[in-house]
């Protein structure tokens, strides 16, 4: 399988790292276990000569010729992390001419892999465009802004969509790495997950902050902090717009649009993220935490907090992420 990993300048240390660790493991494993796995032919390279990733260290890029015909690009994520400075490097000419190269690609038969903000990077070339995606869980109020046209699913950690995979924030470089050898080999890609320690992460919903993706919109922070202060009472959207001085349609539209999300979802978010913190942090049973954030009996709760979170209270308790 021929890759090239795109190193834009800035690029994100620890995701390029892993995607070429994780790749370069399951090469040297696949000889070692004498699987029947061609090996993983990788190129890096960049739109220009000379890359440094966000730490400052030099990338040793191979510059493109156009004549590169790969199976698969790879694009890490670039280390503008909060969206002013990551809205300023989308600018860059840099990202631009990646854009047009994945077009390219594209056209040629590659299919293209986009890690955490890396996803932004393929966004911009409109290839995702009716596609599903996934990237870095808070900055999806500025992703459905920036690329209304894309189905945008943040909790989701790995999503593959036609000719293309997304996945979610830091480390789901190596999620993407593992999900590439999976596609040759589901044995060779389990023997180099063990090998590297690296466990199975569904979902990003267990490390969201659901009050900084409220921040991203006035009227949706002021709905969060509504929302917080009367997690025991049952949620109405008619009095959460009463309170806000607006319309059931203005509130719901709003929310969506920013959160990808229904008011009640949101709420639902809020709950389980306070259940969580009394779960780790009080002796409380799961009734009486139920009652706290608004549930009739334990469980309504357990079952949410296995549907949004993939697992059990005694997991939870136990302080499992």
């Amino acid at each position: 399988m021929k890759l090239i990993v795109l190193a834009l300048d800035g690029v994100f240390d620890t995701g390029l790292a892993a995607i070429l660790d994780t790749l370069g493991t399951a090469n040297e494993l696949a000889a070692i276990q004498g699987l029947d796995v061609p090996p993983f032919e990788l190129q890096v390279a960049g739109v220009r000569r000379r890359v440094h990733t966000a730490q400052g260290f030099s990338v040793p890029v191979q510059p493109l010729t156009g004549r590169e015909r790969p199976d698969w690009v790879v694009v890490p994520a670039i280390g503008a992390k909060m969206p002013e400075p990551l809205c300023t490097a989308l600018d860059r000419r840099d990202v631009h001419e990646a854009a047009a190269r994945f077009a390219d690609w594209h056209a040629g038969g590659a299919r293209l892999a986009a890690a955490c903000i890396g996803s932004f990077v393929l966004a911009e070339s409109g290839l995702l465009d009716g596609q599903d995606a996934t990237t870095s869980w808070w900055l999806g109020p500025l992703f459905r802004q920036r690329y209304p046209n894309v189905r945008l699913d943040e909790s989701r950690m790995l999503v593959p969509s036609g000719p293309f995979v997304t996945t979610g924030a830091a480390l789901g470089h190596m999620d993407l790495a593992l999900w590439l050898v999976r596609q040759a080999s589901p044995e060779l890609a389990a023997v180099t997950a063990k090998y590297l320690v690296v466990d199975h992460r569904a979902s990003q919903a267990p490390y969201v902050i659901p009050d900084h993706l409220a921040h991203a919109d006035p009227l949706v922070g002021r709905f969060e902090r509504w929302a917080r202060a009367r997690l025991h009472e049952g949620f109405s959207l008619d009095d959460a717009a009463g309170a806000l001085a607006t319309s059931k349609r203005t509130l719901q539209r709003r929310i969506e649009a920013v959160l990808g999300k229904s008011p009640l979802s949101y709420v639902q978010d809020l709950r389980v993220e306070r259940a969580v913190h009394l779960l780790r942090t009080t002796r409380d049973d799961i009734e009486r935490i139920a009652a706290q954030v608004g549930y009739a009996d334990g469980v309504t709760l357990r079952s949410l907090l296995r549907r949004k979170l993939g697992r059990g209270v005694r997991e939870l308790r136990a302080g499992g992420a």
